[in-house]
């Protein structure tokens, strides 16, 4: 051979390796992403060539299905209920395919092409028939959804409200307004859906937001939960050690005053005792006390309870787009002045109301916080089970002990500060907040669980943003009404 067809050789041969090479990236490393791009028509027609899979409420009630239609796609996907359930299902839709919720969480199993699925694949090979997707049924209780949306979509609110099983981290509701209305977004129209997505993702209302799990608020006196979680676990605390009070108390370094929102949280001669301190809800207490404390044990406290971590809800990135909830934030190297303010729940402390939903269940579950989950089971077409649900503990937040002294004091709460919570028969364990916002307007909380005095059955957080009253006078009514729906 010579010296030229040696360097066409040599050349020829390079030229089949870069193309196997590529070819290889093509079809292994970029095949998910490949498939997935909304620009590819050839995938697109594929996942609406079969039907895609429902997803149940716990009772079997169907939030989202497919049946076949008469266009170029051969399935509808379709949302009953819409805007009750859009935080939950999200939406599958021909421009972006599967966005938000249960769809993207789960979309290879919901799609049918997921690994786990191979049986129900080899079936529908064998007969010929059409690969439907897995069908999951996730924990959501329709009576509570659909009054937890009601509550909040009858009197305008911006707000949220998570329930959830204290003893299981199974989320139970999850409603969120303004919403939209998935049904929108899942038309096989491309022109109709842009111009639905236009106006939803340019609404001031930011309706396409599930604030529930994706919105920061700053939590105002419900942090007094943190607060006293730290001093109790810091064993130099009980319910009924006093702690420096007063009506009002200048915010160290400043010549600001911070004054208590009722005179009961005063104490008597510039003392409160520290269940009095949270029945009351003395912000010159707890602002004290947050100090006293010093920012690494409230912080530390504020960690074990979640703060600073994404919260993994649904899925994992091999089956889809995981649902997860934002961090909350604790600040970090606070000066004593903002430390006071942190330890009320103002100043740049943000959290999400799942995140609160979960700590009231910590509170109720002796200590233990639990992964919040939003899915019970993934069925086959042929209701053959691929997946159940398991109980994952998030952390061993603080003692048993310290639970029960907590449960106690906000019991106190219910009993002799806010007594429209009150149910007969039913023992309430709740903390009331009251976030101002600097323009007239606050964040309207509320977070609590019952039964108090048995096993919990039910943990709840609620949120009402831009309201001109008190946590405990407008999210009050909304958690008493859940909690009487489902222990009723």
């Amino acid at each position: 051979m010579n010296r030229t067809l040696r360097h066409i050789f040599y050349v020829i041969v390079a030229l089949f390796t870069i193309l196997g090479i590529s070819s290889s990236i093509l079809m292994v490393v970029n095949a998910q992403s490949l498939n997935s791009d909304t620009r590819n028509t050839r995938a697109l027609y594929h996942e609406y060539a079969q039907p895609r899979g429902s997803i149940l409420a716990a009772d079997g009630t169907v939030l989202a299905s497919s049946t076949e239609s008469k266009d170029i796609f051969s399935f509808q996907r379709s949302y009953s209920n819409g805007p009750v359930y859009s935080p939950v299902t999200g939406y599958f839709s021909v421009t972006v395919r599967a966005d938000r919720g249960i769809e993207a969480s789960r979309n290879s199993q919901l799609s049918g092409q997921s690994s786990s699925l191979w049986m129900a694949k080899l079936k529908g090979l064998l007969s010929g028939e059409k690969n439907s997707g897995a069908i999951i049924t996730t924990s959501i209780d329709t009576k509570l959804q659909n009054l937890a949306y009601e509550l909040l979509q009858k009197n305008g609110y911006d707000g949220a409200v998570v329930a959830m099983e204290p003893t299981t981290g199974r989320i139970l509701a999850m409603a969120s307004t303004p919403s939209y209305d998935p049904n929108e977004l899942a038309s096989h129209n491309t022109s109709e859906v842009a111009n639905s997505w236009t106006q939803l993702a340019s609404s001031d209302s930011s309706p396409l937001i599930n604030r529930a799990t994706s919105q920061l608020y700053s939590p105002g006196s419900t942090f007094k939960v943190v607060v006293a979680a730290a001093a109790l676990e810091s064993g130099n605390y009980q319910p009924d050690t006093m702690i420096p009070a007063g009506s009002e108390y200048t915010l160290p370094g400043t010549t600001t005053v911070l004054p208590n929102s009722v005179s009961r949280g005063d104490g008597t001669n510039g003392q409160i005792s520290l269940i009095n301190a949270l029945t009351y809800s003395s912000n010159t207490a707890f602002a004290q006390l947050g100090v006293t404390l010093g920012q690494d044990a409230v912080a530390n406290m504020a960690k074990k309870l979640g703060y600073g971590s994404t919260i993994n809800i649904d899925g994992t990135d091999s089956i889809g787009v995981p649902m997860q909830a934002t961090a909350s934030k604790f600040p970090s190297n606070l000066s004593a002045d903002k430390l006071a303010l942190s330890s009320i729940g103002q100043s740049d402390v943000r959290t999400t109301p799942l995140l609160n939903a979960m700590i009231a269940s910590t509170v109720a579950n002796n200590g233990v916080m639990l992964k919040p989950t939003l899915v019970d089971s993934v069925r086959a077409s042929d209701l053959s089970i691929i997946s159940e649900r398991s109980t994952t503990t998030l952390s061993e937040a603080f003692s048993a002990d310290t639970a029960g002294k907590l449960n106690t004091m906000m019991q106190s709460v219910v009993d002799n500060d806010t007594p429209t919570l009150k149910i007969s028969n039913i023992k309430i364990a709740a903390k009331t907040g009251t976030a101002e916002l600097g323009n007239g307007t606050n964040n309207g909380w509320l977070m609590g669980f019952a039964p108090a005095d048995g096993t919990p059955k039910i943990a709840i957080s609620v949120v009402l943003h831009g309201i001109k009253g008190y946590g405990i006078q407008e999210a009050g009514p909304i958690m008493r009404s859940l909690i009487q729906e489902y222990l009723s």
